[in-house]
């Protein structure tokens, strides 16, 4: 036993440990990942929430910086309608593919209830256009324009007395389809005392009523500590304005009135700069994972249930997507074999019905005919009864009237030999 013991500690003692010889270079992975992204470039679509006149174009032209050129929409649309667009931005040399999807009548209808439906609709067409993409045999997903919705921005409107029951209904019904941050429009209209009680109240509201918002990610170390002040933060209070005023030497966005400057990349005056770094800078690629990961793979999972497929069968055992296929082909085969034979079946009834109530209408044809036969001898009998009597009756006529004749002439003849 100690020989054994002493050879293995030798053994162990004369293991070799190879070292590098010069530098192999998968530290460079990341670099290339960088680059080939930068090359294929990006997909980020935002969809807007809100009631007509709420600012939400032009809080879009503020956080990019660009002109969409949007049209007004008028309050009186029948019904809620979306409108994407999508648009080619470059900075420096980062292409971003974005899609602006506005929500138009959104609030105006004096029958709100349905008025979250199309939302819904339009989130669900995305992730099912995605889904069929991906159930092809010849996949395109890298080249296919992923329509799916990132993040959407709910506009609050900016009473000061808590959330509408149309903002807490809709929000409910998305939270678990869509990162949402809800913002506070037009923040200027109210004071700052007014509007740190008007937050507290909307994060009172959505936490009883059980509405789960986008929170910032703290897992990240690097800004791990930014995120989690900023999560305070939320609703963001928001300013946006396609207007530049020159303060010293220099054009900055604001909002001008009599009393005053509202500046909107001052963070003394509203929270823009706050949602923009977390929006944009900082969290994009965060809210596009999410919704890849969390609100697609919820939603592929329902739908694939609902066509029948699992990961294990009746026994809890693993069972393939093939074997699933399999079944369900075979199951549909056994199916449409059964609707045939009760079509055929179904299809030999009637004929027999169909069968025996043309017997049944061919016997009353047969009686009627028989029926029409016999009137129509009984009827020539008489006729021929009317014409043998009407026959004599000639025949009688002309007999008589061969007497009259006889009779007469015999009368003439007897006074001409008188005379």
């Amino acid at each position: 036993m100690s020989a054994e013991v002493d050879f293995v500690n030798k053994k162990e003692m004369h293991l070799r440990t190879l070292k590098q010889s010069g530098h192999v270079g998968f530290d460079s992975l990341p670099d290339q990942l960088v680059n080939k992204s930068v090359q294929n470039g990006f997909v980020f679509n935002v969809m807007c929430i809100g009631e007509t006149g709420l600012g939400k174009s032009t809080l879009m032209d503020t956080l990019f910086n660009t002109s969409f050129e949007s049209t007004p929409s008028p309050h009186t649309l029948p019904s809620v309608k979306l409108k994407a667009h999508t648009y080619e931005l470059q900075e420096s040399n980062v292409r971003l593919k974005l899609t602006i999807c506005d929500t138009v009548g959104y609030g105006d209808q004096i029958n709100k209830d349905d008025s979250f439906k199309a939302v819904v609709d339009y989130i669900d067409a995305q992730f099912e256009n995605y889904l069929q993409e991906e159930l092809k045999i010849k996949r395109s997903l890298v080249t296919c324009h992923d329509s799916r919705i990132h993040i959407c921005l709910y506009f609050i409107c900016p009473t000061g007395h808590g959330l509408k029951s149309l903002d807490l209904v809709c929000m409910k019904k998305l939270d678990s389809k869509v990162n949402i941050i809800p913002v506070i429009a037009k923040a200027d209209t109210i004071s700052k005392v007014e509007l740190q009680r008007f937050k507290a109240k909307i994060i009172q509201e959505l936490n009883t009523n059980g509405v789960h918002i986008y929170q910032f990610p703290t897992d990240d170390e690097t800004v791990a500590e930014t995120n989690t002040s900023m999560n305070s933060h939320i609703p963001f209070a928001v300013v946006g304005s396609t207007e530049f005023i020159k303060v010293g030497n220099k054009l900055i966005r604001a909002r001008q009135y009599p009393w005053g400057t509202v500046q909107v990349e001052n963070e003394t005056h509203c929270d823009f700069v706050k949602l923009r770094e977390m929006l944009i800078r900082t969290n994009m690629e965060d809210m596009r994972e999410k919704t890849h990961t969390r609100h697609y793979e919820l939603y592929r999972q329902k739908r694939l249930e609902q066509m029948g497929f699992s990961d294990v069968d009746s026994e809890n055992k693993p069972i393939s997507f093939q074997q699933t296929f399999e079944a369900k082909r075979s199951n549909h085969l056994a199916e449409l074999q059964s609707k045939e034979e009760e079509v055929r079946q179904m299809f030999v009834q009637r004929v027999k019905e169909k069968e025996a109530e043309l017997k049944e209408s061919e016997k009353d044809l047969h009686a009627k005919f028989e029926k029409l036969k016999r009137d129509h001898a009984e009827e020539k009998r008489k006729l021929e009864e009317s014409r043998k009597a009407l026959e004599e009756d000639y025949l009688d006529f002309q007999r008589r009237k061969q007497q009259l004749a006889t009779a007469h002439h015999t009368l003439t003849l007897g006074k001409s030999k008188k005379k």
